[in-house]
């Protein structure tokens, strides 16, 4: 049993809806919390309105996710030491206990030289927030790999005090997420949860989908004490629409709180069945369309 592991729903999940749809979907499903990817749209690198939605949805921000990839290069500015700051600024301000940081890209070799011992000092002066590095993989095309990342797109062997498993970026790397967490011990202390088929593209399937053994992967977490939050972090664009997104999203929390062995709220069970009522009996033109933006970029791309 796992009463205590926080389950927290990635803003990121509800893409191409906005920042305020994950605070929304977040509160009618019953998830504990939501993680924050700054960058993602206007409203979620504005800290003010990220707390108005805290506060109206009354959701807890739980993580925040620094704006270091691709798609976030010129959020909060390109100084990456400011926006790590910042981050750690906004978690506090926010009460989140986690900030996701992604490893620095090959072009940075500053911040790549300085990146371990940075993080170390940024850890020491927001304690009792902890900055966790994300497992990354290999770029891969058909030309060959490139290794984006420095030091290495693998934490394993760098002197981190706290990481951030993913399990699709595990899969895109041709590793096994439930090995990570054997390896990293009490390192690991935050879970991206979602899965991948090892493709070269980071896919961020529905847990269970692909190749992770995501919900034996729970299994572990709860032998071993794991005490972090788990936060899905999956692609909800083939949804096509809110009600089977909801769908969706309801059932993964589902299916994550009964495999930690923790209550299923009757909200959630209502909720989750009633979008999926929907989706199979109203008419497509009732669903509704994503909005504009669905072929934008995807906060995956790095």
């Amino acid at each position: 049993m796992s009463a205590h592991n926080p389950v927290v729903l990635s803003t990121s999940s509800v893409y191409p809806e906005a920042t305020a749809s994950g605070f929304e979907l977040a509160a009618r499903l019953g998830y504990d919390g939501v993680e924050v990817m700054i960058g993602i749209d206007p409203v979620a690198g504005d800290i003010d309105r990220v707390e108005a939605l805290r506060d109206f949805h009354e959701v807890p921000v739980l993580s925040i996710h620094a704006p270091t990839l691709l798609v976030t290069q010129s959020t909060w500015g390109t100084d990456p030491w400011h926006k790590l700051h910042r981050s750690g600024e906004a978690a506090k301000r926010l009460g989140a206990k986690v900030v996701v940081v992604h490893p620095p890209f090959r072009w940075q070799r500053k911040y790549g030289r300085d990146f371990v011992e940075g993080i170390k000092r940024l850890n020491k002066h927001f304690a009792p927030i902890k900055f966790c590095v994300e497992n990354m993989y290999p770029w891969r095309s058909v030309v060959g790999q490139f290794m984006a990342y420095l030091p290495y797109w693998e934490p394993t062997d760098l002197p981190h005090d706290y990481l951030t498993l993913d399990l699709s970026h595990a899969s895109t790397a041709h590793r096994s997420s439930r090995d990570y967490a054997a390896v990293w011990g009490k390192r690991l202390q935050h879970v991206h949860f979602t899965d991948g088929s090892g493709s070269f593209k980071d896919e961020h399937l529905m847990p269970g989908e692909g190749d992770q053994e995501a919900f034996e992967l729970l299994d572990d977490l709860v032998a071993d004490g794991y005490q972090g939050q788990i936060v899905l972090e999956v692609n909800s664009r083939r949804a096509g629409n809110r009600a089977a997104r909801e769908a969706l999203l309801g059932q993964a929390l589902i299916d994550i709180r009964t495999r930690l062995g923790q209550d299923v709220a009757e909200g959630t069970r209502r909720h989750t069945e009633d979008a999926l009522e929907l989706v199979l009996t109203a008419a497509p033109e009732d669903l509704g369309p994503d909005p504009r933006g669905a072929l934008g970029p995807d906060w995956r791309d790095g």
